[in-house]
């Protein structure tokens, strides 16, 4: 499974936002990467060159890399809708960030690894695709056998309080709703999508 790997703060740092939760680095040294990062005259960046940190700053958030960026964004350019909000809808649909939201697991990259480890489960049935994109209705929730993991319990209890409007949470069950993809306004990721159509429109 492709992913990321590489450090975390120096991507946070590179965007200026904690891309990945809080980031005591990132609050230490709020300024880019590298030996010129601190300098302040730094070169004016070009319109594409914003386009591209906006699309690579999506990527990193949502932990995909560029083949599967560029299949969300050929199928949100034929859907019916503003392309750019139907990008995020579909980024915000994947399995591995909806078990995110739900507060199942505490990172994008956590969930990733559950859904894949087959502790997930679809409508009762296991779903081992992190990228698997959900529709209104669907269920998703913990596998019996994997109630008493850990890392699970542990993200539950710790119960963050950005509850979103599209998702139903079932405590009892240890399950969750996918109601209906979020409205542009719902979604809380600082991404500028109508520079990432921008750069596809090139």
């Amino acid at each position: 499974m492709a992913r990321y790997t590489g450090p975390r703060s120096k991507i946070a740092r590179k965007f200026g936002e904690p891309i990945y939760g809080p980031d005591k680095v990132l609050e230490r040294k709020n300024y880019p990467p590298g030996m010129h990062g601190i300098n302040k005259k730094r070169r004016k960046q070009s319109e594409y060159g914003i386009q591209l940190k906006e699309k690579q700053k999506a990527k990193y958030t949502y932990g995909i890399l560029e083949r599967q960026f560029s299949k969300l964004f050929d199928q949100a350019s034929r859907s019916k809708g503003v392309t750019g909000e139907v990008l995020l809808q579909l980024l915000e649909s994947r399995l591995d960030n909806v078990i995110y939201r739900l507060g199942i697991a505490p990172t994008r990259s956590g969930a990733r690894q559950l859904v894949s480890h087959r502790h997930i489960t679809v409508n009762g049935e296991v779903v081992n695709i992190p990228s698997f994109l959900l529709k209104a209705g669907d269920i998703v929730g913990v596998r019996e056998k994997s109630k008493s993991l850990g890392v699970i319990t542990n993200s539950l209890a710790s119960n963050r309080s950005t509850k979103m409007p599209w998702l139903e949470w079932d405590d009892a069950m240890m399950s969750g709703k996918f109601m209906n993809r979020p409205k542009r306004e719902e979604i809380p990721e600082n991404i500028k999508e109508q520079l990432i159509v921008e750069l596809y429109s090139k």
